[in-house]
């Protein structure tokens, strides 16, 4: 049995950072993600004003419940989703001009509906060139509050930005949600509220955010599922057997859902208190299963898909189209170009037919400088000698050590 020690989730991280630094007092944050994203957002707070003190276990954020301590900043997100939608939030809370901006790759990432929220609420803020995209600026003066509609379909991140700021807001937010995806996301968002003072009232697709503030606290960020789901696929996939600690019944993320669609695939799965095992069985049985809501993990399944039985066919996941790259069509291109066969729709994939997949041929795997990308396809290399990435480095996204640590786990098993 290989036990895999899995970095902090991004998405946890993300989130406590922004708790933090809205919180009244100092917070330390245990065992956090350091990778390309969350250095971002890191430095990004460092920009606005406030003090984020890192070492190699910890982190500890002092908190300003009145917003960025500097009245002008110019911030560079990087390639951080997260830091590219939660930080100008944040900063609308302040008072003071900030400008944002993010690489080639955020830039084309969507945006209007949060900025949309944010000027129905009365924030003023600018697109400089493209509407719905960066570089923008905030001119804050505050945020008073009220009732807002917002359409979170192409990201549950534009939810979650809005609900972090309301109580940061003088009045509180009710927000009607039209539209939901990757609602497990939002589950975290809630939960992490609540341990940092704040609760959240709902009902249906209705989120009532009391004002008040954040209370600093010390808070431990768990092992990124996602992530997991490359080493449990791995198990999976070779009929071995892979044990994540620190992700077990109490998780907070909803991508730990994965390891259900590997149990339907014929995988044995044992989901403790404290960690999770998977074993492979030999077989991978064919699917349909839709992944709206842990979508992030469609890539991995997707790089499995040709070893299956029969056909696996992923539906209900419109939203990958508008991640880092388009990574349905990713999928689809290098799973063609490695010999399998695909077809594509608006919102779904299907790979068929199983049975055949060792004839797969090795080739050079088209990244588009997305990590998930990389990731995913290299655990199609466990079976299909001669893959290659032609951006490998992209995993520093939210992984730096992975090619290390899955070349490891590739000796165990």
């Amino acid at each position: 049995m290989a036990v895999v020690q899995i970095p902090g989730s991004k998405s946890v991280t993300a989130r406590a950072l922004f708790l933090a630094a809205a919180a009244d007092g100092v917070t330390t944050l245990l065992r956090p993600l350091r990778s390309d994203d969350t250095e971002g957002f890191a430095e990004g707070l460092v920009r606005l004003g406030y003090r984020v003190g890192r070492t190699p276990d910890a982190w500890q954020v002092d908190g300003r419940p009145q917003g960025p301590a500097v009245t002008e900043a110019d911030v560079y997100c990087r390639d951080g989703a997260t830091t590219a939608r939660f930080l100008p939030t944040l900063a609308a809370a302040g008072h003071g001009t900030y400008r944002f901006d993010a690489s080639p790759q955020m830039r084309r990432r969507p945006l209007l509906p949060l900025t949309r929220a944010l000027r129905d609420l009365g924030v003023d803020l600018r697109h400089e060139e493209a509407e719905g995209h960066h570089p923008l600026t905030v001119v804050a003066a505050g945020v008073e509050g009220g009732e807002v509609t917002l359409d979170a379909g192409q990201s549950s991140q534009y939810l979650t930005a809005l609900l972090l700021l309301g109580p940061l807001t003088r009045a509180g937010l009710r927000i009607a949600v039209t539209d939901l995806v990757s609602a497990p996301y939002v589950e975290i968002t809630l939960a992490m509220m609540r341990e940092f003072g704040v609760e959240v009232r709902r009902d249906g697709n209705v989120f009532d955010v009391p004002p008040g503030g954040y209370r600093a606290t010390t808070y431990a960020i768990e092992p990124d599922a996602s992530t997991a789901g490359y080493f449990f696929a791995a198990a999976a996939l070779t009929g071995g057997e892979v044990t994540v600690p620190g992700l077990g019944t109490g998780a907070l993320q909803g991508d730990l859902g994965f390891v259900d669609v590997l149990r339907r695939m014929g995988a044995e799965v044992t989901v403790g208190a404290d960690a999770t095992t998977v074993r492979g069985t030999g077989r991978l049985n064919g699917l349909t299963v839709a992944m709206r809501d842990i979508s992030d993990t469609m890539p991995t399944l997707a790089a499995i898909a040709p070893f299956a039985s029969g056909p696996v066919r992923i539906e209900d996941v419109a939203n990958t189209r508008v991640k880092e790259c388009d990574r349905l069509e990713a999928c689809a291109q290098n799973l063609r170009r490695l010999g399998a066969t695909v077809e594509t729709g608006p919102d779904w994939i299907e790979i068929r037919p199983g049975g055949a997949a060792d004839g797969l041929v090795g080739a050079e795997i088209t990244s588009y400088g997305d990590h998930r990308i990389v990731m995913s396809f290299a655990v199609t290399g466990l079976r299909t000698p001669g893959i290659s990435f032609d951006d490998p480095g992209c995993v520093r996204k939210t992984f730096p050590g992975f090619h290390e640590e899955f070349g490891a786990l590739r000796a165990r098993l």
